[in-house]
């Protein structure tokens, strides 16, 4: 196959770019390697994934913005599948700063999907969405405090969030809008023009190669910070919880949809489950039991749409593409934090 990956140079396009590299398949990336001011400032060597897909011989690397629609165009001419990973990713750039996220999230997929469109052979296309389209909504589902997380308390909601909850009358951000609007323009673009979809409303994604900081990634954030011993602020009280779920995991999701012949279409709440769930609180416990360090911990005021508790209801992703995850949360952690105490120099 030949692969288009967008963002190729972030982590989660890296490790897409390198599952299909070591299959043996062609991939093309792309990534105008803009990073967040926060992200150069506290990573050394913002660009590593970039360099580190560099020893792939049948990894194509190619410095473009995705809203040159020209280059995208050319990009997917002879691709045979994309996945679409190139976004803004911060919620609190996005308020700060919304129209560069908007830019990025939703008119650089709608450049991608054109190139999709136009492409005679690039029918299918998995795209990187985010439980933030479901906006403020999660926080209207009661929840109780029980020990060090937050739990919900209807059982209607007992497997977590399905796919038909409500994404609106609630307070998104621009950046939960800017990923509904390319959200919906994947769905459409399946409708109208017979492309093959796959729309992945991810939860919390960690593992290796993250290089995360405060505005985003916040279990690699924890782990980096816990192992360089660095302070850290949790905005809230710290028992949110969110399932989390190994990046090579997720990649084997995104695999599962492209090689099911059967689906035409699909949006997936993509996410650990119920099974994979911690909360901040407890993070920190388990990076104190790997490591025998504990970051010095500061406590401010909730952040905008930030979510008590959002679990993935993941039972749609199992049944229709056969998957499920694989990686615990203790797995992934310790794996996390190998990694980090590995690679300590290209931190700040």
């Amino acid at each position: 196959m030949k692969i288009l990956v967008t963002g190729g140079a972030g982590f989660i396009g890296s490790h897409v770019a390198e599952f299909y590299a070591k299959r043996g398949d062609e991939v093309t990336v792309i990534d105008n390697l803009s990073r967040p001011a926060l992200l150069k400032r506290e990573i050394k060597n913002f660009d590593y994934n970039w360099r580190y897909l560099g020893k792939y011989k049948n990894v194509r690397l190619v410095k473009a913005d995705i809203n040159e629609q020209a280059k995208m165009q050319e990009l997917a001419r002879d691709a045979d599948a994309m996945v679409h990973t190139a976004a803004q990713t911060a919620v609190t750039t996005s308020v700060t700063d919304p129209q560069p996220d908007f830019q990025s999230n939703a008119a650089g997929t709608f450049s991608v999907l054109e190139a999709a469109r136009k492409s005679p052979t690039c029918k299918a296309i998995v795209y990187c969405s985010t439980n933030k389209v479901y906006g403020d909504n999660p926080n209207s589902i009661p929840v109780r405090a029980e020990g060090k997380r937050y739990v919900f308390s209807d059982p209607k909601y007992a497997a977590g969030i399905p796919e038909s909850f409500s994404i609106d009358h609630c307070e998104h951000t621009p950046y939960g809008c800017s990923k509904l609007t390319a959200d919906l323009y994947m769905q459409d673009y399946a409708r109208l023009y017979g492309l093959k979809t796959g729309v992945f409303r991810m939860s919390c994604i960690y593992g290796t190669r993250q290089l995360g900081v405060e505005d985003q990634g916040w279990v690699a954030h924890f782990v980096i910070s816990t192992i360089l011993g660095k302070p850290l602020t949790i905005y809230g009280d710290g028992k949110q919880v969110r399932d989390v779920l190994f990046v090579t995991d997720l990649v084997e999701a995104y695999d599962s949809f492209l090689s099911n012949k059967g689906i035409r279409h699909g949006v997936f709440n993509t996410g650990g489950g119920i099974k994979n769930t911690m909360s901040l609180l407890e993070l920190q416990d388990m990076l104190e039991e790997f490591t025998g360090k504990r970051s010095k911990t500061s406590f401010s005021g909730w952040r905008p749409s930030d979510q008590k508790v959002y679990i993935s209801d993941i039972r749609k992703a199992e049944e229709k593409l056969g998957w499920k995850p694989r990686t615990s949360p203790r797995e992934g952690v310790k794996q996390l934090c190998a990694w980090v105490n590995e690679n300590k120099g290209i931190f700040a």
